[in-house]
């Protein structure tokens, strides 16, 4: 019988670890940090950023709120500050929307073939 080696999550990421995640620049989410007071980060003595996945799936929210949905940093920042859950909540259900869509296009695309 193989030996499954154990998925190993990292509890902490870098800035420049988050940045390439999510395709954007690192003061781009320094800004952010900056602007949205729930985005609190843990800081090293050196002031390194260490983000946690909590941290990253909300600045995954905050960039479909900003980049996808259109709205403004003021609009963002109301739609957290007001109904997180319901915010979040929908957000999951784009996610997923977007991923069936993406395995219905890829039957698709084999069907055709």
């Amino acid at each position: 019988m193989p030996f499954n080696k154990p998925k190993i999550e990292k509890h902490f990421y870098s800035i420049s670890e988050v940045a390439d995640m999510m395709d954007v620049n690192s003061s781009l989410i320094r800004y952010w940090e900056s602007v949205f007071p729930s985005l609190k980060p843990h800081k090293t003595q050196k002031s390194n950023r260490q983000f946690t996945m909590d941290d990253i799936e909300h600045l995954r929210l905050i960039y479909h709120l900003v980049k996808e949905r259109g709205l403004t940093l003021k609009g963002a920042q109301k739609k957290i500050k007001e109904n997180l859950d319901d915010t979040r909540n929908n957000f999951e259900v784009v996610k997923k929307l977007q991923e069936i869509r993406k395995q219905l296009i890829d039957i698709k695309e084999e069907l055709e073939e």
